[in-house]
């Protein structure tokens, strides 16, 4: 393991902006990472756990040690005729660990397919998209304390599930490195196909045998049609959090703006999408030098070449104020800014 000093952080996120650390490495396993916690030259270093980068907004330099998470590896804990225990290693890409599921015949991930970063990361914002989140099928998460670097592990519950959350986000953020994920995942090849983008897919291509494969191809399908891709265009995926509001709330924007949307969360919450208040302030395609509010999608913001974490940042804020005075609903980002 190769401890480097001054490196440009640029290749290591995805909006693809400037910033360096003081010292950086690339961890493959558990006996690198160990040696890493301790050695005292790094002891009493801030440190930054890298996945791929594909959640996070620099704005500054990072004065500390960053550690690009590569722990691989899949192991079966164990297998029966109804369900699979796997344990992952966090460094392992998401969308190829969901292709391998899909691929190896267990289902549970496919409506999660495409999400770009990688396996540690996935429980850590509770990721989810099309009906589903990964809460739903993890077992245990698995890691190191970064604070008396003892190894630890979490039960489903003790993770402290809720949306785009966990205690590795709030509680334990910054202090808690996954290495590994252990998922539940079935074989009996049932699906969630209510989403309605994947209904009208569905109806639309006329597939009459809905599979967990079918599943995947039409998220990944509907992703490519109204998300950049982060290797072309530097983004970090949806910027906000689908804010969750009061059913009172609802229905005050609903008499004001009658194709508002709402999921029920609970009998007095309901989800709404940030991309639609966004875009009914009339912000999407909003460009500023290299930064836009995304043409195809209002939840990203995007870098055509040459903007600073900065400028992004701004960009988020300002769309976060006129969303809060037109509607009165506080946007919360989703991706994690330094």
């Amino acid at each position: 393991m190769t401890i480097q000093k001054n490196i440009s952080l640029k290749e290591y996120n995805t909006f693809h902006v400037e910033a360096s650390a003081k010292y950086f490495c690339e961890v493959n396993d558990l006996i690198e990472l160990e040696s890493l916690f301790v050695d005292d030259r790094f002891r009493d270093e801030k440190k930054l756990i890298l996945g791929g980068g594909s959640n996070i907004l620099f704005t500054k330099d990072f004065n500390g040690i960053v550690i690009k998470n590569n722990i691989g590896g899949i192991e079966v804990i164990s297998e029966d005729q109804e369900s699979i225990l796997i344990k992952v290693g966090a460094g392992n890409d998401w969308d190829e660990f969901v292709e391998y599921t899909v691929s190896s015949g267990f289902n549970g991930l496919e409506n999660l397919s495409l999400i770009p970063g990688t396996v540690g990361a996935s429980p850590i914002q509770n990721i989810g998209a099309y009906g589903v989140e990964v809460k739903d099928v993890i077992e245990t998460v698995n890691g190191f304390d970064l604070e008396d670097f003892k190894e630890k592990t979490f039960t489903n519950s003790e993770c402290r599930f809720d949306y785009r959350d966990s205690i590795f986000k709030s509680e334990l953020k910054n202090k808690f490195m996954v290495t590994s994920v252990v998922f539940n995942l079935s074989k009996d090849g049932k699906v969630k196909s209510n989403y309605e983008a994947i209904k009208n897919y569905i109806s639309e291509k006329n597939i009459r045998e809905i599979t967990p494969s079918e599943i995947r191809k039409a998220v990944i399908e509907i992703r490519k049609s109204k998300l950049p891709d982060p290797q072309e265009i530097g983004n970090a995926g949806s910027f906000f959090r689908n804010p969750v509001i009061t059913k009172e709330k609802f229905e005050s924007v609903k008499s004001k703006y009658p194709d508002l949307r709402g999921y029920k969360v609970n009998d007095n919450s309901i989800k709404i999408s940030a991309g639609w208040l966004i875009e009914k302030c009339g912000l999407k395609g909003k460009r500023s030098k290299d930064v836009e509010i995304y043409d195809k999608q209002a939840l990203v913001i995007v870098n055509y070449g040459s903007a600073s974490g900065i400028e992004i940042k701004n960009i988020a804020e300002e769309i976060r104020d006129i969303v809060l005075d037109e509607f009165n609903i506080s946007l919360q980002f989703e991706v994690n800014i330094l």
